[in-house]
């Protein structure tokens, strides 16, 4: 891994001063007040005016609504937004599945629907976890029935984060029932609007919203499939690959190891926060950071979170997901429980970020499919183990030699 400086360019230069004042401009605090009322991670009005600017799909050239930047530009403009702290899932989860619709789309939708996506008119979500299926994304049980140019869709989807924000779902389905389990899928970009479609909000142990979906006879013009009638897991393999760092990505050090990155900077925040609390006087005069115990402990944990940072791909997952866990928890006990204290809350350290960072850590362990899930992928991507031979499954019994044979 290299990690030599960059040296930004007079035009990088003024990239980055244009994104901060950008961010002064429109980040403001009736913006973050908004986001902890509500636990949506998205701002509709940050949102358009990034698109106004080119810069939802930064790297998209402009004729296309995007700004036309390399690389580099688009890796400054992702680090100076994820410094405003202000989570903008809508971001990720639009980019994941637009190359999906570029690929995959017909054409009678795939041009006006990117177009929306370059303005920031246009959102997705992602249609994956079933109530009763957990990370099991190929077990899924909603139904999709073929009724001439429609289908017919019927079920629910768990855990759709930003469904109440976005204008589409990238929804997988059962078509065929009695083909194989990875078989029988499709893919569709449903939209939200449509009659017997409803959203639920539900709300996480950190204040987040997510959303139950239901669909009740939902009708779908055919238009909106994507892929091939039961070829959906070809469909939904480029975004889960990318989502669950699988394959390789461009080799010039612009690339976020790997996913766990998006969990563990939360532990980044409140490392900063417990930095400025050890570095405040208390009533004696004294400060925290004139005991050794307090400044070996946080210099422990901030190389615990290196080293985290720095993890490849699914193994960087389960180490984001675990340092963040132990190390809010690490946190709490070193600043104890000015720490506990909630944003706005009298004496919160950091505007309670240690303890939003405690809550949010509970749920890494889960998103974007479970730690187990990428011990498996470990097991099977990285050390080439054979897959798991569990009592009732079809080849219960059967040696892995016996299959390979």
């Amino acid at each position: 891994m290299d990690f030599s400086k960059i040296e930004l360019s007079a035009e990088h230069e003024q990239l980055r001063a244009d994104i901060r004042d950008f961010v002064r401009e429109y980040f403001t605090p009736e913006e973050y007040e908004h986001e902890h009322k509500t636990g949506d991670a998205f701002n509709e009005k940050i949102h358009l005016a990034l698109g106004e600017r080119g810069w939802i799909q930064p790297t998209w050239p402009k004729e296309r609504g995007g700004a036309g930047l390399d690389r580099l530009g688009a890796k400054i403009l992702d680090l100076e937004l994820k410094k405003t702290r202000l989570p903008m899932i809508a971001l990720g989860t639009t980019d994941l599945v637009s190359k999906a619709v570029e690929r995959f789309a017909s054409p009678n939708i795939r041009d006006e629907v990117l177009k929306g996506v370059a303005k920031g008119t246009v959102r997705f979500s992602l249609g994956y976890t079933e109530p009763d299926g957990g990370s099991d994304i190929a077990g899924a049980k909603t139904k999709a029935v073929r009724d001439g140019d429609e289908w017919v869709i019927n079920g629910s989807k768990m855990f759709t984060t930003g469904a109440h924000t976005t204008q589409y779902t990238f929804l997988i389905t059962r078509t065929d029932p009695t083909q194989p389990k990875h078989k029988g899928l499709t893919m569709f970009l449903l939209p939200l609007d449509l009659p017997g479609v409803e959203i639920q909000g539900i709300w996480t142990y950190s204040g987040e919203r997510t959303n139950i979906v239901y669909y009740d006879d939902v009708h779908v013009s055919d238009d909106y499939r994507l892929g091939e009638v039961n070829g959906g897991w070809t469909v939904l393999r480029g975004p889960l690959d990318e989502e669950h760092s699988i394959g390789a990505g461009e080799d010039d050090g612009l690339d976020e190891p790997s996913i766990g990155t998006n969990f563990i900077r939360e532990l980044h925040y409140a490392l900063d926060d417990t930095a400025e609390w050890a570095k405040t006087e208390r009533a004696d005069g004294s400060r925290p950071a004139d005991e050794a115990g307090v400044l070996e402990r946080i210099g422990a944990l901030t190389a615990r979170y290196e080293e985290a940072v720095i993890t490849q791909g699914p193994a960087g997952r389960i180490a984001g997901s675990e340092t963040l866990v132990e190390g809010s928890a690490e946190l709490l006990d070193l600043i104890g429980r000015e720490a506990l204290v909630s944003r706005d809350g009298d004496g919160a350290v950091g505007n309670g970020q240690i303890d939003y960072a405690h809550r949010f850590a509970q749920g890494t362990a889960t998103y974007a499919g479970t730690v187990e899930v990428f011990r498996t992928i470990l097991a099977q991507h990285v050390l080439g183990l054979p897959r798991p031979n569990y009592p009732g499954s079809r080849d219960f019994g059967v040696s892995a030699s016996t299959k390979v044979s």
